[in-house]
């Protein structure tokens, strides 16, 4: 789980400090978004090939790790 978490990087100079998959100006919650959409993780890797599959799988993780001591939001 911690080498996952190595896949992530936030920088305050790139991006405006948004988290991003390391070495990439790709942002996790872009890839969030395309999985959400119904984007398979195939589709992902392909509209963006310098991605793998750990990213993707880092992108989760991070996303878990930030929900996990949130409040319930009522929509």
């Amino acid at each position: 789980m911690e080498e996952l978490m190595d896949r992530i990087a936030v920088d305050p100079k790139v991006l405006v400090g948004k988290p991003v998959i390391k070495g990439t100006r790709i942002p996790v919650y872009l890839i969030l978004e395309f999985l959400a959409n119904g984007m398979s993780e195939k589709e992902v890797l392909k509209e963006y090939p310098t991605l793998k599959k750990e990213d993707i799988k880092a992108a989760l993780m991070y996303a878990s790790k930030c929900t996990s001591n949130e409040e319930t939001i009522n929509f």
